[in-house]
């Protein structure tokens, strides 16, 4: 795999693309997972990366999607982001995801790359404004990757994402081949698309289309419209862990999952303090589906380090989370996290009734799978997972 992998890396992608990446993604990557550690023996709080909502206005209405706007769009404001990325590198955090809402629909999104060339950014997107002209900058930008949002072959994708989307998003992903951008495939994993975007067929489709790399999640019932009928159970969610290191082994191209370490076991990535979610309010979140806040980003004069590091609420999620799980409250305890959220005088910072969603879930299977660990039997995943960050192995 890892031959086969190199080898489409080197013909498929820009050479100059290939090496802001190794230096500002890989490299970079590395000292900011090793920061972090440093940091965490000093008792310090402050993640590797940070997500950014820039906006929650969409042009999709996704099932099970957290994001939804009343009246004028929340937006992060240019200086707002730039001080936030700034106060991030003084701390050797040079990672940032930038999502939404659908990020494309921000106001000038490229001067953020532009203006910050010493880091690299991952912009999620649902694929369907990535034009010839964007996919030409994107490329001359050479620190941003793409990650598409694709649920599976057509017929599944529309069915939660909405009819014609899966065709859009497949011509942007060929333009940014054409471009020989760096970009990968976000998939949500649900219980009834399982088998399909874990079949060997899905991911060699996507290999076939340009994708360097593939991103898995599993489905969250959170939001107006939570579907839980979309749910991976117990078993399902087994089934998810082994493909995944089938997948590895056979392909080249590299499977990415947020939720194991090398030895298997489950992370919950929050609650390490790997990464937090800045949302479009400037609202400081545990992550993106979990929207309730204490602090701000304007708290202590903009000095993220302090807000961050300072935070009861955030110190005391990683403690409610690690005394009862490796995997994820949302779907484990609901009942318990939305007592927490209530005792901290959490904010919610939805834009809907989150409490009573939250209120109003059940309990269910996450990843965490105690007794039935399955650990990583490739090599070159171990390493990653040991040497790099967030989804390949800052938990390592």
């Amino acid at each position: 795999m890892l031959f086969r992998f190199l080898r489409r890396l080197i013909s498929e992608v820009s050479p100059w693309l290939l090496l802001k990446a190794a230096y500002l993604w890989v490299f970079k990557g590395m000292l900011a997972v090793r920061a972090y550690r440093r940091r965490v023996a000093r008792g310090e709080l402050f993640p590797p990366f940070l997500f950014l909502a820039l906006t929650d206005n969409c042009n999709l209405r996704c099932h099970g999607c957290w994001i939804q706007r009343r009246g004028q769009p929340r937006e992060l404001r240019p200086e707002q982001i730039d001080r936030l990325i700034d106060e991030g590198k003084r701390k050797r955090s040079y990672f940032y995801t930038l999502l939404g809402g659908e990020p494309l629909m921000y106001p000038d999104l490229w001067s953020i790359p532009e203006r910050h060339p010493d880091c690299y950014f991952q912009v999620i997107s649902n694929g369907m404004f990535f034009d010839e002209p964007t996919a030409a900058r994107i490329r001359r930008l050479g620190n941003v990757t793409p990650l598409v949002s694709l649920d599976g072959r057509e017929a599944e994708n529309d069915r939660r994402r909405g009819e014609g989307v899966y065709a859009e998003a497949i011509a942007g992903m060929e333009r940014l081949r054409r471009q020989r951008v760096l970009f990968g495939v976000a998939t949500t994993v649900t219980g009834e698309n399982i088998e399909e975007v874990m079949s060997d067929d899905y991911v060699t489709e996507l290999i076939d289309r340009g994708a360097m790399y593939l991103w898995f999640y599993v489905f969250r019932p959170v939001g107006p419209d939570p579907s839980p009928e979309l749910c991976v159970g117990r078993e399902g969610m087994l089934r998810v862990r082994q493909r995944l290191l089938e997948l590895r082994r056979r392909h080249p191209i590299i499977i990415i999952d947020t939720y194991w370490n090398a030895r298997g076991e489950a992370v919950c990535p929050a609650a390490l303090g790997l990464g937090f979610h800045i949302g479009p309010a400037g609202d400081i979140e545990p992550c993106p589906p979990l929207s309730f806040a204490r602090e701000h980003i304007g708290d202590h004069g903009g000095a993220l380090f302090e807000t961050i590091n300072n935070s009861h609420y955030l110190r005391r999620f990683q403690r409610f989370v690690n005394e009862r799980t490796r995997g994820c409250v949302i779907l484990e305890r609901p009942d318990e996290l939305i007592e927490f959220l209530r005792d901290s005088q959490a904010r919610d910072t939805s834009g809907r009734d989150a409490y009573a969603e939250l209120a109003a879930s059940e309990r269910r299977t996450s990843h965490h799978l105690p007794g039935e660990e399955v650990p990583e039997d490739y090599w070159v995943y171990r390493f990653l997972k040991r040497q790099l960050f967030f989804g390949m192995g800052g938990y390592g």
